[in-house]
């Protein structure tokens, strides 16, 4: 596991805490789909990036 997979992964879970957050706070729909396609992105590219693959 090398550190931009884990920088990687931990700003996805970063984001879906942030996402759980704007859910409770009744924010928009469309900020909270935003913020749920970055983390989605973050944490897909973090275990591609896992060297667990080769």
């Amino acid at each position: 596991m090398n550190s931009t997979s884990t920088i990687l992964i931990v700003v996805g879970l970063f984001l879906v805490g942030g996402i759980i957050s704007f859910v409770k706070q009744q924010m928009p729909k469309g900020l909270i789909v935003l913020l749920s396609i970055g983390a989605a992105m973050c944490l897909l590219a973090g275990v591609l990036r896992l060297e667990v693959w080769n």
